[in-house]
C-alpha cells in the first residue's frame, strides 16, 4: 500500500467536470484555494461520518437496556459540569 502524501504534498485526483465546476464555485465563493475547498469538503465528510458512527452506536446501546444503564452511569460518573448554574 503506497504511503499518503503529507499535508504540504499536493497530488492529483480526478474528478468529474460537474463536480470540479461546484468546487470552483465553493472556492470563489468563499476566496479560499480549491486545495482549501477540498480539504475543508474532505474535512466536513469525515467529520459528518464519525457523527453517524457515534449515533448508529448510541442507539445501538438503547436497544440494550442492561447496556444502556452501564452507559449512562459511566457518563453521570465522568461528567465535567461548566459551572453554570
Amino acid at each position: 500500500m503506497p504511503t499518503p502524501a503529507g499535508p504540504s504534498t499536493p497530488t492529483t485526483i480526478r474528478v468529474d467536470a460537474e463536480t470540479h465546476a461546484r468546487l470552483l464555485e465553493f472556492s470563489e465563493a468563499t476566496g479560499d484555494t480549491l486545495m482549501s475547498t477540498v480539504r475543508g469538503a474532505t474535512e466536513a465528510l469525515h467529520r459528518q461520518r464519525f457523527g453517524h458512527r457515534v449515533a448508529d452506536e448510541v442507539e445501538a446501546l438503547r436497544r440494550d437496556p442492561a447496556r444502556w444503564v452501564d452507559y449512562v452511569a459511566d457518563a453521570d460518573s465522568t461528567a465535567v459540569t461548566d459551572g453554570i448554574g
